[in-house]
């Protein structure tokens, strides 16, 4: 495991064009990589794709990038049928990927998008080369925190509004964030108030059911990057590290100053990692690595 902690300043003026729900955003191929290659992007509970769109704007790696809407959020619709389930989420994007052309992919998830990111790897090993996890666990919820996500799930329910997550928006964000960007907070929670209520109780229902995926974590083989707010208090640091020591190959990267949307407060240096993810993946798959 390496240990790095870098600003959000390195690629904040590379050029770049926010991406869509339903597309990808393509790049000139990487020659050490497979042609098939894809990073995917899965965002974090309750708003959408959008969340990446800085990240996107910085990114400069070579390979396609896909941003799908996870089940319920954004233009996602519901799965038909089963219970609530993140493996159905997993399922949808093996889905698109492999609808998109792709054969392996590099995916980053942040929070609810990284419980996502391990069910891939747990389901579609064959699909998943590398991962990235952002201020997110590998871990079940513990039995209060399982009860709470339901309790809103009813809420959000019974009164046909987002209005109960709502109030989710001060805990995503870490004080420095807002200091320096003091739109940030209006800017979230106009996302969050653009979701389903359908969507958001789905979604909570499946992230009560997910199971502990230390396991996958502890047996995945490609490169991981575990990347953490500095102020995350929702998926803090101690818990990355433990993600970073379970990965046979894994780097930690904090990011100063940012809370749980890493990825919003600070997008230059959440693509950086991201940059870093893809070059160690060209490494090991180049001819003779």
């Amino acid at each position: 495991m390496t240990d790095q902690t870098l600003d959000d300043q390195t690629l904040d003026d590379q050029p770049g064009t926010p991406t869509r729900p339903e597309a990808d955003r393509s790049e000139h191929a990487a020659p050490a990589h497979d042609a098939g290659t894809v990073l995917v992007l899965l965002h974090g509970f309750p708003v959408d794709h959008r969340m990446w769109d800085g990240v996107v704007e910085a990114l400069d790696v070579g390979i396609p990038v896909l941003a799908p809407d996870l089940p319920g959020l954004g233009s996602a619709p519901l799965p038909d049928g089963d219970a609530p389930s993140l493996d159905a989420s997993a399922d949808a994007v093996a889905a698109a990927v492999r609808d998109a052309g792709h054969q392996r992919a590099l995916v980053a998830g942040l929070s609810m998008g990284g419980y996502v990111a391990l069910a891939l790897a747990e389901r579609h090993p064959d699909l998943v080369a590398g991962l990235a996890l952002v201020d997110t666990k590998a871990t079940a919820d513990a039995d209060e925190a399982r009860a709470n996500r339901l309790r809103v799930a009813d809420e959000v329910e019974a009164s046909g509004s987002v209005e109960p997550v709502l109030g989710m928006v001060g805990s995503l964000l870490s004080a420095t964030s807002v200091g320096e960007h003091p739109g940030l907070p209006d800017e979230v929670s106009g996302w969050i108030g653009q979701q389903r209520p359908s969507g958001v109780a789905w979604s909570q229902r499946a992230m009560a059911s997910r199971p502990d995926r230390t396991e996958v974590l502890a047996g995945f083989g490609g490169p991981v990057v575990v990347v953490v707010g500095e102020d995350d208090t929702v998926t803090p640091l101690d818990g990355a590290q433990l993600m970073a020591g379970t990965a046979p190959d894994a780097a930690l990267v904090v990011v100063p100053g940012a809370g749980h949307l890493s990825a919003v407060e600070a997008p230059g240096a959440v693509a950086e990692a991201l940059a870093e993810l893809v070059r160690r993946d060209g490494e090991i798959t180049e001819p003779g690595a």
